[in-house]
C-alpha cells in the first residue's frame, strides 16, 4: 500500500477521466504501470 497524497484522484474523478484514456492495443508489450497511478504522478510533480 502507498501513501496517498492531496494529488491523488479521488474515486469519481477517475471515473470521469477514464473513459477518456486510450485503451490498451492489442499488440506490443503489456502496461506495467495502471495509468491512474501515472496521473496521480504528474499532478503531484505539477503542484510541486
Amino acid at each position: 500500500m502507498r501513501k496517498t497524497y492531496p494529488t491523488d484522484l479521488t474515486d469519481a474523478e477517475w471515473n470521469y477521466i477514464e473513459p477518456h484514456m486510450p485503451a490498451p492495443k492489442g499488440y506490443g508489450r503489456p502496461r506495467t504501470h495502471d495509468l491512474r497511478e501515472i496521473l496521480n504522478a504528474v499532478f503531484y510533480v505539477l503542484k510541486s
